[in-house]
């Protein structure tokens, strides 16, 4: 790959996780100046998919007042979260297959046309049906940039690839809303999605120009994809998926739609595991669980995503309802988690090359707890800085906690077997993310609902999202009201942070009792000869 320095991403001595030999891949005599642009593409690709969610949220208004379809809007991102999430696997097979060059320029060009389409939709129906397009594409280009990333640089130099990508998240998360409301309201809301052209066109040139695979040794046997495993994954995930994420908003999680979306993916997912297990070159492989450190990992970052939704969902509502600022003033009370988070990352190969993998994502998780667990004892209504410093603490622990399982896990694996081994890890990130946005959206209501039977007036809506919609009015309530309704609210978001808190306790739990002491790291020929720097141990003690 043209921008590996002139070693092998997986030493031809290793051994995997498993114990089998590891798959290398050919050495790149590159140059480490002939990454540059590379990484800036990976960078502008990372971009594409990060900026997605937030520029669009902010037009929301405009598109559902130029196109209708106020009941539906949601799926605006609803149908874009479940395309990346159940493609995800299907990718990082088709990088380790075919090459990962392939898979991320299709997966510029698929979301680039899904862009155009977006910017030409007519209807709400229309748009959302193109939305899932660019998610198409999206989940090609997170997969396969992440995996890119630990293919350029050997594992002592990874955090500075990992430190920039998360740069890219956090700089979208801040300039996502204010691009989206300027073009939003002084250009047309069709222009958020056109301005994906010129930013994925200079990533496709720089791909196509600079991206340049090591040949590999021609297979003995044609490659096959397994397409049966495919759809049978996209069919499971886009059922629980549709289920998790609209149940309990458009219908009631009892009801006969909730009940039938779980129980057919019940089902699927048992005809899935079938399929996998009979299958060739199966889609997601039975050793990513078998394996102790992959199944580790994984289990901890589908806790991550999990805990992730109680800032990012529950923070924008506290910060508007209970502290009574803005939208503006609300996402940097969030923003402030950005800050620090690639901070944080690019500084944790200073701790794992000296303690070790585990243990350092074991300190960061452990940080992550407090902090959670601090949230409920804020006073109220309290001070803005005070939940802005808890985000800004929190996002040093989780940089500390997500990078080092990230690197971790890419170093135990292969070239043949990164991209599914990376795809393994976003999957369940992913799908923690959408399972704690419908487990914590119950409880939230649930509590609201329940401090709300003894309200000073009658006829006070029971659901979050009503109730912080209202209290934007301010003549909708008395004071007396209006303040029980901000301290309901503010109970409720607690036990957000609190099951939050239960999330991390899950993570903490899957590292201590799943993840070895020491993660079984292959050795590559140059860091063994030390050239370019090699890291004092491989792993150092975990």
């Amino acid at each position: 790959m043209s921008g590996t320095d002139g070693r092998s991403d997986a030493g031809t001595g290793g051994t995997d996780a498993g114990g089998g030999k590891a798959a290398a891949a050919p050495p790149a005599s590159t140059a480490p100046r002939g990454r540059r642009p590379v990484v800036a593409a990976l960078m502008l690709g990372m971009a594409l998919a990060a900026i997605d969610g937030t520029i669009v949220s902010t037009a929301v208004p405009q598109i559902v007042g130029d196109l209708g379809g106020l009941t539906v809007f949601s799926w605006l991102f609803s149908g874009y979260l479940l395309a990346v999430t159940v493609t995800l696997p299907l990718y990082g097979k088709l990088s380790d297959t075919f090459g990962r060059k392939p898979v991320l320029i299709a997966g510029i060009i698929l979301f680039l046309v899904g862009s155009v389409l977006c910017a030409a939709a007519w209807n709400m129906a229309a748009l959302i049906a193109f939305r899932i397009v660019q998610g198409l594409g999206g989940g090609a280009l997170q997969g396969t940039v992440q995996t890119i990333a630990a293919d350029l640089y050997p594992l002592r130099e990874r955090p500075r690839i990992q430190a920039k990508l998360s740069t890219v998240w956090a700089t979208s998360a801040v300039a996502g809303p204010v691009v989206g409301g300027l073009l939003a309201g002084y250009a047309d809301w069709r222009w958020i999605f056109l301005i994906n052209l010129p930013v994925g066109a200079v990533a496709l040139w720089l791909v196509v120009r600079h991206l340049h695979e090591p040949s590999r040794p021609r297979p003995a046997t044609r490659p096959r994809v397994d397409w049966a495993g495919a759809l049978a994954v996209f069919a499971t995930g886009s059922l629980l998926l549709t289920a998790l994420v609209q149940g309990g908003v458009a219908w009631p999680w009892l009801s006969a739609p909730s009940l039938g979306l779980l129980g057919a993916s019940a089902v699927l997912a048992a005809l899935t595991v079938v399929i996998e297990r009979r299958a060739a070159e199966p889609i997601i492989p039975g050793w990513v669980w078998r394996r102790r450190t992959i199944a580790s990992v994984n289990l901890a970052l589908g806790a991550m995503g999990l805990l992730m939704v109680a800032p990012t969902v529950f923070l924008p509502t506290y910060a508007q309802s209970v502290l009574g600022l803005g939208p503006i003033a609300a996402g940097f009370v969030l923003s402030v988690m950005t800050l620090s988070w690639p901070v944080s990352a690019a500084l944790s190969d200073r701790v794992y090359n000296r303690i070790g993998f585990r243990r350092t994502a074991m300190i960061g998780m452990s940080a992550a707890l407090l902090i959670l667990l601090a949230f409920p004892l804020l006073p109220y209504p309290g001070e803005p800085w005070h939940p802005a410093l808890l985000m800004l603490l929190l996002g040093a622990a989780l940089g500390l906690f997500q990078l080092p399982l990230i690197v971790g896990v890419q170093s135990t694996v292969g070239w043949a077997e990164r991209g599914t081994t990376t795809a393994s890890v976003l999957f369940c990130r992913q799908v923690g993310q959408s399972i704690g946005a419908a487990l914590f959206g119950a409880v939230a209501n649930g509590v609201l609902a329940a401090r709300l039977l003894d309200a000073p007036v009658d006829g006070l809506p029971g659901d979050l999202d009503a109730v912080t919609r209202a209290l934007e009015d301010p003549g909708a309530f008395s004071a007396a009201a209006t303040d029980h309704v901000r301290r309901a609210v503010d109970a409720a978001v607690d036990y957000v942070y609190i099951g939050a808190a239960g999330a991390a306790a899950l993570a903490l739990l899957a590292l201590i009792t799943l993840a070895p002491r020491r993660f079984p790291v292959i050795t590559e020929p140059a860091e063994a000869a030390g050239t370019a720097g090699a890291p004092g141990r491989q792993d150092a003690a975990s």
